[in-house]
């Protein structure tokens, strides 16, 4: 009688595993992401604590349904991590559900209204044009345009003084740093938010005693329909919030939809052929940018209930990610997601975000992109990114490139 042979090694492949503060993560999170959707819709980490949503449905559904998915507990892993009354101590607009979001947001929305977004365009042109035009010869095209002109512009309408409109992009780019396998800042970057915090609340002040025509003078001036009755005036730590949070979107966000476009177009030179002789594509370029590389990866939300999804239960009480990175290229919302085209015609926009919490400066960020792609092709039809170069940033949310060396011609 023939012997029966021992099994082989187990061919089965090993479960997926997504460590948004790993290498895989920070060079390129997409096949992870394409496997997400397709073996663990609802994944749970057991290293982190943390759920995850990866389909473009279920993504879009959960930013709109608040009342499960809460960001009254923080919008990241650090802080969803910990007790919930740190994240209220922050006072944080980002931070916060309906009906007190909104009525916080109402505050700062008609500065953002598409319509008076576009009464800001001169001054839009004018900063990036005069960082291009510094520019000679090969240069970075991330540490030389992309990484100051958004702050400049958000912190010139802020009111932060010349001087210290850089500054504040440094702390946020400390702040936001992780380290491998680490969700927490590191002891620079708290240090950094504390140190941002404290400008803020004492520019704040210096706001009251010497008005100027800016919005952080004119949020020292609003009142607040509290809820309860009360109608009162924002205190320092309120506006020192608003203006570290639009402070910190409108520095990253555009620095790395610059940044992504900029490699994107070196590696498909057909679309920034396309985008050249026909300007008038750019709006619908910066769609696709955002869809196809979103520079906000994931959104932090709090599971204030249990939701049933796929035949699994996200159990109330956990951190949930809605992982726009893997939405934005599910191939059940969208046709050959994983090519790259200027003239795909855009759907529902998540890379802003969506529901109660998208992005309050979108029109703005996509005013940036666009005047920063149109100034740039117009001095540079042609250009190469040196590979070589090309360093990408480790932070928390948000994904793209720190340097990306440029040389025209």
């Amino acid at each position: 009688m023939a012997a029966i042979p021992a099994p082989g090694p187990s061919t089965a492949p090993a479960a997926v595993e997504f460590d948004p503060f790993s290498a895989d993560f920070f060079e390129d999170p997409y096949a992870t992401y394409r496997r997400l959707r397709d073996e663990a819709p609802v994944y749970h980490s057991r290293r982190y604590g943390f759920y995850a949503l990866s389909r473009y449905d279920d993504v879009v559904a959960a930013h709109r349904d608040w009342e499960t998915f809460s960001s009254s507990h923080g919008v990241d892993l650090s802080m969803l991590s910990r007790p919930p009354e740190e994240a209220r101590a922050l006072r944080s607009i980002i931070m916060m559900d309906p009906p007190a979001h909104d009525r916080l947001r109402g505050l700062v929305n008609r500065v953002f209204t598409p319509r008076a977004v576009a009464g800001l365009e001169p001054m839009v042109r004018h900063v990036i044009g005069g960082y291009l035009d510094g520019l000679d010869g090969p240069f970075d095209a991330v540490a030389d345009f992309a990484g100051p002109f958004p702050v400049e512009i958000i912190c010139r309408m802020l009111g932060v003084p010349a001087g210290d409109r850089q500054q504040i992009r440094h702390w946020i780019d400390v702040q936001l740093h992780r380290q491998p396998g680490d969700m927490h800042p590191t002891e620079a970057g708290t240090r950094a938010g504390y140190e941002m915090g404290a400008y803020f609340y004492e520019l704040v002040a210096a706001k009251r005693r010497q008005p100027a025509d800016d919005m952080l003078t004119r949020l020292t001036q609003v009142e607040v329909d509290r809820g309860d009755g009360r109608t009162t005036a924002l205190d320092d730590a309120e506006i020192a919030g608003f203006a570290a949070l639009l402070g910190g979107a409108g520095a990253e966000t555009v620095t790395k939809l610059v940044g992504n476009a900029v490699v994107l177009f070196d590696r498909h030179p057909d679309q920034w052929q396309l985008v050249g002789d026909d300007p008038g594509r750019i709006p619908q370029a910066v769609e696709e940018l955002l869809r196809y590389w979103p520079p906000s990866q994931y959104q932090g939300r709090f599971s204030q209930r249990d939701a049933h999804l796929h035949g699994q239960t996200i159990p109330a009480g956990h951190p949930v990610l809605l992982i726009t990175g893997a939405a934005t290229r599910d191939e059940r919302a969208f046709a050959d997601p994983d090519r790259f085209d200027v003239t795909r015609r855009p759907g529902l926009a998540i890379g802003f975000g969506h529901g109660v919490h998208s992005c309050l400066g979108a029109a703005l960020a996509r005013l940036e992109s666009r005047v920063a792609l149109e100034e740039l092709g117009r001095r540079w039809p042609r250009y190469r990114v040196d590979v070589n170069g090309l360093r990408r940033v480790q932070m928390a949310n948000v994904a793209g490139y720190s340097n990306v060396p440029v040389t025209p011609g």
